[in-house]
């Protein structure tokens, strides 16, 4: 499957999440609420997941190997660095 189209739908200054995104892959499946997080070594991506008891979440959609996460991990925080640049070209513009 082919990553087709990434959807930066939220960013965030505030916490240690830094986004929410959304993602297309062959353009005939979505997957929504993938997380983009600020952790002590960078970035990072939380997929999205569940509570199945008090202390623990599973994740309802994940890559099944370390290639696929790395390659699905590049691509979001690509969109999500150029979502950043996009967005403060136009904060600037309307302080201008």
């Amino acid at each position: 499957m082919k990553i087709t189209d990434v959807r930066v739908r939220k960013l965030s200054e505030e916490g240690k999440m830094r986004g929410i995104v959304s993602v297309t892959f062959d353009d005939t499946f979505v997957v929504h609420d993938i997380k983009i997080i600020e952790g002590q070594n960078g970035l990072f991506i939380a997929m999205p997941s569940r509570k199945v008891n008090d202390n623990e979440f599973r994740d309802i959609a994940h890559p099944i190997n370390s290639e696929s996460r790395n390659e699905l991990q590049e691509t979001i925080l690509k969109a999500y660095e150029e979502a950043k640049v996009k967005a403060s070209e136009v904060e600037n513009e309307v302080h201008a």
